[in-house]
C-alpha cells in the first residue's frame, strides 16, 4: 500500500484507537510495581503516541502531499521503467530522443469521464502524460507530468502550435502535488471553459531534479546544472515530442515557494526563452542550507547572479513580464516583494497579488493559481 493510500491512514488510525483502548483496559493490571508492570506500562505509552503521531503525520501528507511514496518520505532515488511509445508519433516517438512517455492518465475534471470503447476522452477531458525528460546538455533526467488540454485533440488546432507553461512546485514537494493538492489541470480546463483564458500545455514537475538535494534551479559547479535544465533541455524535449510553439512568446513558467523562485530567476536570466514567469510565495535569493549543499564552491559572482534583487539592480534590464504574489498577513515575503516590483524596469513588466491575508500553503496557493494562469494566458503569444 502506497504513502498516501487511505488504507493505510484507515488501518494505522484503527490501531492507534485499538492501542488507546488497550491502555485503558489494561492500565488497571500494570499499576502494580515491578519491572515488568513498569514496561508495560512504557510500551503502550510509546506504542500508542507513535501511531497517533503516525495517524496524524499521514493525514497531514494526504492532505499537503508534502511526499508522494515511501521512496521519496526516505529520500531514496527513484528508478522508473521505461515504456517506449511508438504509436501515436508524439512522446517516446522516433525523433523525441529526449522525452519518453511511461504513462497516460485523464484529468478528473468536470466532462472529462466520458466512457466510450477506448475509455475517457482525451478531446472532452483532455490528457495527462507522464514522461521522463533526458537533458541533452546538462545530462539531467526527471519525471514530469504533461497536461494537454482537450483542444489539443480537436480537429480545428490539428495544424496549430499551443503555448507551454512550466509549473514548478516546492521543496521537497512532488509533482502529484500540483495535479491532486494544487489542481493545475483542472483550474487550466475550468478557465478555458468559462472563456477566462486559453488552452495552454502544462509540464508539470518539482524544481529538485537531483533529488533529494535542493539545488536551488542553479547550475552548480561540478554538479547537477539545473537552471540548464529548465532554460535550455526542457522547453527542447517538449517542442520535439508536443505542438508546443518554439518561441519565447509560447513559453511561460509558474512555481510555488521555492518553485516561484526558481520560475521568476529563470525567466529574468533567460527572457529569450520564457515570456512569463510568476512566482506564488517566492522567495528572491537562493538558500544555502543543509539540503543544498555548496551551491556556489565560494565564487561570488554566482551568488550574486541567484540573488534576483541584487540583479535588477546590477544588471541591464531585461524583457519578460512577472508575476508576484504576497499578503499582509500571514507571508514572511511581503518586503522583499515589494522590493523586487520597485526594481524592475522597462522593457521588463511586473504584476503582483497581494491578499489581505493568506499563509504559506495550498489554501493560499489555491486562491492564486486562477488569477495567475489567466495572467499567464494573456502574455503568451497566439499562433
Amino acid at each position: 500500500m502506497g504513502l498516501t493510500s487511505t488504507a493505510v491512514l484507515a488501518v494505522v488510525a484503527a490501531l492507534a484507537v485499538a492501542l488507546f483502548a488497550a491502555t485503558v483496559r489494561l492500565w488497571p493490571r500494570l499499576a502494580r510495581p515491578g519491572a515488568a508492570a513498569v514496561s508495560g506500562r512504557i510500551g503502550l505509552l510509546l506504542a500508542t503516541q507513535l501511531t497517533l503521531f503516525a495517524a496524524v503525520g499521514l493525514a497531514a501528507n494526504n492532505a499537503f502531499l508534502f511526499y508522494g511514496s515511501w521512496a521519496d518520505l526516505f529520500g531514496r532515488q527513484q528508478e522508473l521503467g521505461v515504456v517506449t511509445d511508438h504509436a501515436d508519433g508524439e512522446a517516446g516517438a522516433a525523433g523525441s530522443r529526449h522525452m519518453t512517455r511511461v504513462g497516460t492518465q485523464h484529468p478528473d475534471v468536470p466532462g472529462g469521464r466520458v466512457p466510450s470503447v477506448g475509455g475517457r476522452v482525451p478531446s472532452v477531458g483532455g490528457r495527462i502524460d507522464k514522461v521522463v525528460i533526458s537533458g541533452r546538455t546538462s545530462g539531467i533526467e526527471s519525471p514530469a507530468y504533461v497536461y494537454l488540454p482537450p483542444e489539443y485533440f480537436h480537429s480545428a488546432y490539428a495544424g496549430r502550435t499551443f503555448p507551454a507553461a512550466v509549473v514548478l512546485t516546492g521543496y521537497p514537494g512532488t509533482a502529484e502535488n500540483l495535479l491532486k493538492g494544487l489542481r493545475y489541470p483542472q483550474t487550466a480546463h475550468g478557465l478555458v471553459k468559462a472563456g477566462k483564458a486559453r488552452p495552454m500545455i502544462l509540464v508539470m514537475l518539482r524544481p529538485t531534479v537531483a533529488p533529494p538535494r535542493d539545488t536551488e534551479c542553479v547550475d552548480i559547479p561540478g554538479g547537477p546544472q539545473t537552471e540548464t535544465f529548465f532554460a535550455k533541455d526542457l522547453p527542447e524535449a517538449v517542442t520535439g515530442s508536443y505542438r508546443a510553439g518554439k518561441e519565447a512568446r509560447d513559453w511561460g513558467i509558474i512555481g510555488n515557494s521555492t518553485g516561484g523562485y526558481c520560475a521568476l530567476k529563470i525567466g529574468l536570466h533567460h527572457p529569450d526563452r520564457y515570456a512569463a514567469s510568476a512566482g506564488l510565495s517566492a522567495y528572491y535569493k537562493a538558500a544555502e542550507d543543509p539540503t543544498t549543499g555548496d551551491l556556489f564552491h565560494g565564487k561570488q559572482e554566482l551568488r550574486d547572479r541567484a540573488d534576483l534583487l541584487w540583479t535588477l539592480e546590477n544588471r541591464p534590464p531585461s524583457g519578460g513580464s512577472f508575476l508576484v504574489t504576497t499578503s499582509r498577513q500571514g507571508e514572511d515575503n511581503l518586503g522583499s516583494t515589494m522590493k523586487f516590483i520597485e526594481k524592475v524596469k522597462a522593457p521588463a513588466k511586473v504584476s503582483s497579488i497581494v491578499l489581505d491575508s493568506g499563509g504559506h500553503n495550498f489554501t493560499t496557493w489555491r486562491r492564486e493559481i486562477p488569477p495567475a494562469l489567466q495572467w499567464l494566458s494573456a502574455r503568451l503569444g497566439e499562433n
